[in-house]
C-alpha cells in the first residue's frame, strides 16, 4: 500500500526514541515499563505482563494525549476516530489467538507490504521496536480526536 507523504505525529519519534527498552530476567523488571504501566489502572504491573496497550499510553501522555487508561489493548478500538485506512503513527488493534478473544496487541502503525503490517510499540519481541504482523489480525485503526487532548 502507498503511503500519502503525511508529516510525522509529534508522538511516534517519542516512542522511537524508546528504542530497546525490554522485558527483564525473572526476577528483574525493567523500570521503564513500570512507568509504561503508571499512565494506566494498573501501575503495579511490571514487565512480564503484557505492556503494549501501557506504552501506547504513555506515548501518548508524553504530549498531552489522552490514551485509554487501560492496559487492555483492544481497550484501544473504543478510543479516537475510527479510520477506514491507516495512516503513520495511527493506532492499530490486533487481535491475539483469535477474533473472537479478549487478547490483543496495540501498536503505532508504520507501513502495509504486502500482506504484513508493520507496527513499532512496546512489548513487539519483548522489547521497543518494529515488528510486522498479518494484515488479517488488524481489528482497527485509530486516530486522537479533540476529545481525547488531555
Amino acid at each position: 500500500m502507498a503511503q500519502l507523504n503525511m508529516p510525522t505525529p509529534p508522538w511516534l519519534p517519542i516512542a522511537r526514541a524508546e528504542a530497546g527498552v525490554r522485558t527483564l530476567a525473572p526476577g528483574m523488571s525493567h523500570p521503564r515499563v513500570g512507568l509504561y504501566h503508571r499512565c494506566t489502572t494498573t501501575p503495579w504491573y511490571d514487565d512480564k505482563a503484557s505492556w503494549c496497550s501501557s506504552f501506547a499510553n504513555w506515548v501518548f501522555a508524553q504530549v498531552g494525549i489522552a490514551g485509554t487508561g487501560q492496559a487492555l489493548a483492544r481497550s484501544w478500538l473504543a478510543w479516537g476516530e475510527p479510520l477506514s485506512e491507516p495512516r503513520p503513527g495511527c493506532i492499530a488493534v490486533l487481535w491475539r489467538e483469535s477474533p473472537e478473544s479478549w487478547k490483543g496487541h496495540v501498536g503505532f502503525y508504520l507501513q502495509t507490504v504486502d500482506d504484513r503490517v508493520y507496527l513499532y510499540g512496546g512489548n513487539q519481541l519483548d522489547s521497543v521496536c518494529e515488528n510486522s504482523y498479518p494484515v488479517e489480525c488488524v481489528l482497527g485503526y485509530r486516530w486522537p480526536n479533540e476529545a481525547v487532548k488531555a
